[in-house]
């Protein structure tokens, strides 16, 4: 790529990012009021995190018995409210232990 092309790219880069940004302060003037839509752009980004990362979960291991364990020992601890770190130590910890009595 030359130069102008990463330029050009960068450019388009910058304007898709802001958009979105910028759109929503042009649309809303008044603060939103419906329980409905704030309910609904609250969860927005939880969801768009869950897929982005979910295949990458499944896929990570390149065993599924494992992949499932992790998750769902993640999820376990998720729900039980324990740290972010103790999750992520648990979720490996099964994965280790599964590929040992799987692999």
């Amino acid at each position: 790529m030359t130069s102008r092309e990463i330029l050009i790219c960068i450019l388009i880069m910058a304007l898709v990012t802001y958009i979105p940004r910028v759109l929503p302060l042009l649309l809303f003037r008044k603060p939103i009021e419906s329980k409905f839509i704030l309910d609904f752009l609250d969860y927005i980004p939880y969801t768009v995190l869950g897929a982005i990362t979910f295949p990458g979960i499944i896929y990570a291991t390149g065993d599924y018995a494992t992949a499932v364990a992790g998750t769902i020992t993640a999820i376990f601890l998720a729900f039980r409210k324990q740290n972010l770190v103790v999750v992520a130590i648990g979720a490996i910890v099964v994965v280790y232990i599964t590929g040992m009595i799987f692999g």
